[in-house]
């Protein structure tokens, strides 16, 4: 049971490593099928798959949290579902179950920004076939293929309106968050020290001016996703109509 024990000995997690880059080529591929047959994917079969995916991710998570009771690492500081890849994930879920642009709206930037740059450069000790290695990037490439999904095949798209939404929730949180890393003893968001492990963080600067350096990113990288998306989504239309 040496993949579901607590030691990473024989598991050592490097970045862009063999097994690195095999999720690295899965991930890019599956981006790729879910834009080339974006238009199939737009089909009411496929209702019972996301209910099923829903239901692998709730699992997943149900299976992490275990995993962290059984090897007695569980701590309020660091096993809450608080990162924001995590509430990715919990607003993931819900826009399977429910469909409601809500969820998108939020998730769209979180997914596109933060789940892509955790599975570039991933803050993990575990190497395959560890539990937590599979965990990780499940979790993280579920979060942005949903979000393509939902972007591609169900045309759900995002708004100015929605950068702002993005912004204001993670600002609102922040205060919360910020009061758990005190009392708690925690490092949510990496709002008290980078991660011991390399990141895009290191990028940023030294404490505490990462941290302004990431709050000016998410509103510049969300502005540009957004006129992205945009221009594109412009495109596609004017395409359809020549077409017809």
């Amino acid at each position: 049971m040496g993949w579901f024990g607590e030691s990473n000995t024989a598991y050592s997690f490097n970045m862009f490593s063999k097994s690195h880059f095999a999720i690295l080529a899965i991930f890019v591929f599956v981006n790729m099928v879910i834009f080339i047959y974006r238009k199939k994917l737009n089909d009411e079969k496929w209702r019972k798959a996301e209910l099923m995916t829903a239901f692998s991710l709730i699992l997943m998570e149900c299976f992490n949290h275990y995993w962290m009771y059984k090897h007695a690492v569980w701590k309020l500081g660091r096993s809450m579902p608080l990162e924001l890849c995590n509430l990715g994930l919990l607003l993931a879920i819900g826009l399977l179950l429910s469909r409601k642009k809500i969820f998108f709206e939020l998730l769209f930037f979180i997914a596109l920004l933060g789940a892509t740059q955790a599975i570039i450069t991933p803050a993990l000790t575990y190497d395959f076939p560890h539990f937590r290695f599979f965990h990780f990037f499940y979790a993280h490439v579920m979060i942005i293929w949903v979000t393509l999904y939902f972007t591609l095949a169900k045309g759900f798209y995002p708004t100015f309106f929605s950068v702002i939404k993005v912004i204001l929730f993670i600002n609102l949180l922040l205060p919360a968050i910020l009061f758990i890393n005190r009392t708690a003893d925690g490092n949510y968001w990496f709002l008290r020290h980078k991660p011991d492990s390399r990141s895009f963080l290191d990028l940023l600067g030294p404490y505490p001016w990462y941290i302004f350096s990431l709050e000016s990113l998410l509103i510049t990288l969300s502005l540009i996703t957004w006129l992205c998306f945009r221009l594109w989504l412009k495109g596609e239309k004017n395409t359809s109509y020549s077409e017809t």
